[in-house]
């Protein structure tokens, strides 16, 4: 059985369902927090257990009988976030499963601005200690921060961001789908290169590429540190959330997420969807 945690989230819904293009419900299993909100999928004969991250127990049970496990990244960063995934490795390591696959990041590194690097890379670390065949996809930067980021510009026709760097943005569903091809074939061991899209693109070419979309002119502006951060209080940010944001732009801007690579178009047997494409569907 192939298990995927964190399957209520955006990324780990979606593996599940590319996992249901190519298997049978019945070899799908899932490790959610909440199993009323997998309630559809136990419906279609996905089985559906309880797994928290912070509870062993519960890991214990929802891994139970696994070949392959999906181990998604956490929502948290720093200490807290090592601590459970090391958690959820330590477990799926002892439930017999003959391969595990954690979702990491291009960027990940023990140093980096951007606070989830050096958790994926401490995790990485944790994974080859673990004793079992692994794959560690190494994600680009998800599309949808793009969009994100971009935030009211459209409407103010301004997008006001720090000093960024060229960044490879991969959309979730190709990401979702590399994934499952993780699950499924024998095709990727250890780390792998960087599952990119085609380009690098900063702001300012988000920028140049919505206003095409939209019809609607966007200059970019490069405010400093400071000041983009105390914007984002302003409007009620969290200082842990706006700290977060800041570092995202100090690594850009040193290239951190600049890397291309052809593997996920190999892997895909496509060329990965554009920016463009997730900037038009959620600009309509």
């Amino acid at each position: 059985m192939i298990i995927v945690s964190g399957a209520n989230g955006a990324l780990g819904g979606a593996v599940v369902e590319r996992l249901l293009d190519r298997v049978a419900p019945e070899q799908v299993g899932v490790s959610v927090r909440d199993p009323e909100k997998a309630k559809g999928l136990a419906a279609r004969g996905v089985r559906v257990r309880r797994g928290d991250f912070a509870d062993a127990g519960s890991l214990e049970h929802a891994f139970e009988g696994a070949s392959r496990i999906l181990l998604m990244s956490t929502d948290t960063t720093g200490d807290q976030a090592v601590r459970l995934i090391g958690t959820a490795i330590d477990v799926a390591a002892k439930s017999g499963a003959e391969r595990l696959v954690y979702t990491s990041h291009l960027g990940a590194r023990p140093v980096s601005a951007f606070p989830p690097m050096p958790d994926h890379a401490a995790s990485e670390v944790a994974l080859r200690a673990s004793g079992v065949p692994y794959t560690v996809l190494r994600n680009g930067f998800y599309a949808s921060s793009a969009v994100m980021l971009l935030g009211a510009a459209v409407q103010t026709g301004e997008l006001a961001l720090p000093q960024d760097g060229p960044v490879s943005w991969t959309a979730h569903a190709d990401l979702a789908e590399a994934a499952a091809i993780a699950l499924t074939q024998d095709v990727l061991e250890g780390v792998t290169p960087a599952l990119s899209g085609a380009e690098a693109i900063d702001m300012a070419g988000v920028a140049a590429i919505a206003s095409e979309l939209t019809g609607r002119p966007i200059r970019r502006v490069v405010v400093t540190d400071e000041e983009y951060r105390a914007g984002l209080l302003s409007h009620g940010v969290p200082e842990e959330a706006a700290d977060l944001l800041v570092g995202l732009f100090t690594a850009s801007a040193r290239g951190d997420f600049a890397e291309v690579d052809p593997t996920l178009a190999t892997l895909l047997g496509r060329p990965p969807v554009p920016l463009r494409e997730v900037l038009r569907a959620a600009l309509g």
